[in-house]
């Protein structure tokens, strides 16, 4: 059947009968298409969400550390009674403590042991800091030092 105006109206798109004069996407291609984005999607929010939680324990770590070298300094600093007393309880320092961020995350803890093959002259200092992370896992640091009554050389050269 020879229609006039039939190709004009094939060339604007019009449906004939029996087929289509455009080309889609089949629903199982979409289907498809819409499966793959969503898998792209959900990966990149999982691996953002490792990112956050890598990235958290770094400041984490970073900022224990430096309130444990604090510490550490301060104990230097005093003297062998102080120092040897196991009731003395550390602070964390006013730096930290002002910046409402870290205020109240971290907690110190210290504990002393006397090394009785050094003459009681020799303390081990270990001083732990613990926190909760991103995800809510408690987390801590120690760092462990040596305070001799007449300093360390003598702790370690003479024995009593």
């Amino acid at each position: 059947m020879n229609c006039p105006g039939t190709k004009a109206l094939l060339s604007r798109g019009v449906r004939r009968p029996g087929g289509s004069s455009r080309r889609a996407f089949t629903l199982v291609e979409v289907i498809m298409s819409v499966s793959v984005l969503a898998l792209a999607i959900t990966t990149s929010i999982t691996v953002m969400q490792r990112a956050f939680l890598n990235f958290d324990s770094a400041r984490n770590l970073e900022v224990a550390s430096r309130i444990l070298q604090c510490e550490l300094e301060k104990q230097r600093l005093l003297p062998w009674a102080q120092v040897s007393n196991s009731a003395y309880t550390p602070a964390i320092d006013a730096v930290f403590q002002s910046n409402p961020k870290l205020a109240g995350r971290f907690t110190l803890q210290r504990s002393i042991a006397l090394l009785p093959d050094r003459g009681g002259k020799l303390l081990q200092i270990t001083l732990t800091a613990t926190w909760r992370s991103y995800d809510g896992r408690t987390q801590s640091r120690s760092y462990t030092t040596y305070y001799g009554e007449n300093g360390l050389y003598s702790a370690f050269t003479t024995r009593s």
